[in-house]
């Protein structure tokens, strides 16, 4: 699974597969998941990721652990995204999954709302990691802060859509576990 960058267009980083079956599913039926878009309407500003890219004691150890219809799915050789939070990156998250927290989309729905989302110069503040045979990431060296985690995850019989699975994630010094579900 080879994630494509949207480097060019200023997007999220793991928005695409090279491959990816066509949903089956509307976005109607995921609408009940959307919290209410911030009220900040300020664009991107490269300052406000400035903390991200400061060095630190914090770490994140994570598995994907994702299972929908019976299927169970793997991140396996993908890319895993960490994005800082910021205003911007917050309300973009709302665009894209439905939600700041937690989510998993199917990737034909981001795919579909990704021209609402705000676009900016987001990916130098973007950090990546591998996902390995274990559906196990990591990302060290990390300051104290809040981020959103991403990845897509495919189910492994080959049955059923690839789906972008994120989740927020705090540091505040040491290592931090996370399941993405």
């Amino acid at each position: 699974m080879k994630l494509i960058p949207l480097l060019a267009a200023g997007g999220l980083v793991c928005l695409l597969l090279s491959a990816c079956a066509e949903t089956t599913l509307r976005p109607a039926q995921v609408s009940s998941v959307f919290e209410p878009l911030p009220t900040e309407s300020g664009g991107f500003e490269g300052r406000d990721f400035a903390w991200s890219q400061r060095g630190g004691g914090a770490a994140i150890f994570g598995t994907l652990a994702f299972r929908g219809g019976g299927s169970r799915y793997s991140c396996q050789g993908g890319d895993v995204i960490l994005t800082p939070e910021t205003p911007w990156s917050r309300r973009r998250m709302v665009i894209l999954y439905g939600s700041a927290n937690a989510a998993a989309v199917p990737v034909s729905i981001v795919r579909a709302r990704s021209p609402s989302a705000p676009s900016g110069d987001l990916a130098r503040f973007v950090r990546k990691a591998t996902c390995d045979e274990s559906n196990r990431f990591s990302f060290s060296g990390l300051p104290d802060g809040a981020w959103f985690v991403i990845t897509v995850a495919k189910p492994i019989d080959g049955q059923g859509e690839a789906v972008a699975v994120s989740r927020r994630v705090e540091t505040r010094g040491g290592a931090r576990a996370v399941t993405l579900n």
